[in-house]
């Protein structure tokens, strides 16, 4: 009356439609294999930005370097640390800065903070300002150099009281 070999597929009399038979082994390995991609991808974007962002800024520091000489500024050190202690309930900590640059000009010295793009380059805007702030008082230097590669130009940052 009804051959209902393996090959057959089954009707699913509620619907009166075929129905396909999908083992639920195979089920999982799919949904499993989709998510382990899903999140491959995932991580392979975020990375990709990481490397985008990474060469953006040396190519920004290159830049800024062309930008300062021109403006009569001598680099004297790339990517230079500074580090110092500060107290976390009573217990002292070590803690590094990095800045971009360190130049001068006329017996002056200067770290100088390179930025492109959006809000970046505005020494109000809140991130830029901290990362100025910190670097004016964590170096031995005279300023603080913001360095728009967007624009060409170099703005010298100062907080008033803090180099008296």
């Amino acid at each position: 009356m009804f051959n209902l070999s393996p090959d057959t597929p089954r009707v699913n009399r509620r619907r009166g439609r075929y129905a396909a038979s999908v083992e639920p082994t195979w089920t999982l390995v799919a949904v499993l294999a989709g998510a382990v991609a899903l999140l491959a991808l995932l991580l392979w974007i975020r990375g990709g930005r990481g490397a985008r962002g990474q060469r953006r800024g040396e190519w920004g520091e290159g830049r800024a370097e062309t930008i300062l000489k021109r403006a009569g500024y001598r680099i004297e050190g790339r990517q230079v640390p500074a580090f110092w202690a500060m107290e976390v309930d009573g217990e002292e900590v070590e803690v590094e800065a990095r800045a971009d640059l360190l130049v001068s000009r006329r017996r002056r010295h200067f770290v100088a903070e390179v930025k492109t793009g959006g809000r970046a380059p505005d020494p109000t805007y809140p991130r830029t300002r901290r990362q100025l702030l910190e670097y004016a008082l964590a170096y031995d230097v005279d300023g603080v150099l913001l360095v728009d590669v967007e624009l060409g130009e170099v703005v010298e940052v100062d907080f008033p009281g803090l180099f008296d």
